[in-house]
């Protein structure tokens, strides 16, 4: 019980902190959000030429507070608490709520799908490849995740575009969906499933290269502990002994990558989405941080955070239970 409180007390401080220094952040960062509203409204024109009424003007619809900064983190906290975080600058008058409510499903179902698929598959491989360590299968699984893995992302992608998208033009090149195609319904589902091929090909290539060199060097290294060894001398057959001794220890290290990946999941894949132009949260905060959208970055940030720290609880939880040594080692 003493490891499952120290570990709930630790989720808690960090929660505050981090939700402390979102409240921060922001604030420090130079440049008033209203006045680089009314510049980009304005063109070219300078600071010199804002009207300071309209600033006020523009303040006041914003909910910018003048309020001193005690107060405003009251203010902020107390907001969390009720859900609320404010008006999107970027998507005036639209809420961040609603903003994020409309991103969240288009990185949920691209990254969200890919990211368990690509765990699934990359365990079972790097499983397969220590269980037939030192054969022409384990050879070719290491070389080409490795190889694989030295390629970076956007040079994937792009080949995917030119490839699939210009010389063949079996997919689109970008974006979510065709403005063309008409309200929800079995061609709009149809054209989001094509345009959401490139971007998700991408990331099954790329991303099962990690949990495979994982999972092989961790159930390699665990075969070759004295548990190993001990079951080997009682006599029990060598699949029994790869899975139950060698992978079941494996995992764990790949649990926790895989919790913290979809607690990540609420930041959205930031290179993905801006390569492929998709609508998610990725490329949601890349305009929130060029338009210094600060109730929109907040909530992000906060998003992600959030989501970070629980499956890095839930996932020091499934330690506690899968393995007691490291209870023991931690009331010790």
């Amino acid at each position: 019980m003493a490891y499952f409180l120290r570990k709930l007390a630790f989720f808690v401080l960090t929660l505050w902190a981090a939700v402390t220094l979102n409240f921060l952040i922001p604030r420090l960062q130079p440049g008033d959000p209203a006045e680089a509203i009314l510049r980009r409204l304005g063109g070219d024109q300078g600071p010199s030429t804002v009207d300071p009424a309209q600033l006020e003007a523009i303040r006041t619809m914003l909910g910018i507070s003048g309020e001193n900064i005690v107060v405003q983190y009251g203010q902020y906290i107390a907001s969390i608490f009720r859900g609320e975080f404010g008006v999107s600058y970027t998507y005036f008058p639209y809420s961040v709520t609603d903003v994020i409510g409309d991103a969240m499903l288009w990185t949920l179902v691209l990254v969200g799908v890919t990211t368990i698929f690509s765990f699934i598959v990359g365990t079972l491989l790097g499983t397969w490849a220590a269980y037939r360590r030192g054969t022409r299968v384990d050879g070719v699984l290491t070389l080409g995740s490795t190889f694989l893995g030295t390629l970076p992302y956007f040079w994937i992608a792009l080949l995917l575009i030119y490839v699939f998208a210009f010389q063949l033009q079996w997919f689109p090149e970008g974006g979510g969906y065709s403005s063309t195609v008409p309200g929800l319904g079995g061609e709009f589902l149809v054209d989001a499933f094509q345009h959401a091929v490139l971007p998700a090909v991408s990331l099954l290539i790329t991303g099962p290269i990690g949990w495979i060199l994982a999972m092989r060097n961790n159930m390699v290294q665990s075969l070759g502990e004295d548990f190993s060894r001990l079951a080997v001398a009682r006599g029990l057959s060598e699949r029994r002994i790869a899975i139950s001794y060698g992978a079941r220890i494996a995992i764990l290290p790949s649990v926790t990558g895989f919790a913290l990946a979809l607690g990540g999941l609420f930041g959205g894949t930031v290179l993905v989405e801006q390569v492929f132009n998709y609508p998610g949260l990725g490329r949601l905060l890349v305009e929130a941080v060029g338009n210094r959208d600060y109730p929109l970055l907040q909530a992000l940030f906060l998003m992600t955070t959030t989501g970070i720290l629980l499956a890095n609880l839930l996932a020091d939880v499934a330690y506690g239970i899968l393995d007691p040594r490291v209870r023991r080692e931690v009331s010790a």
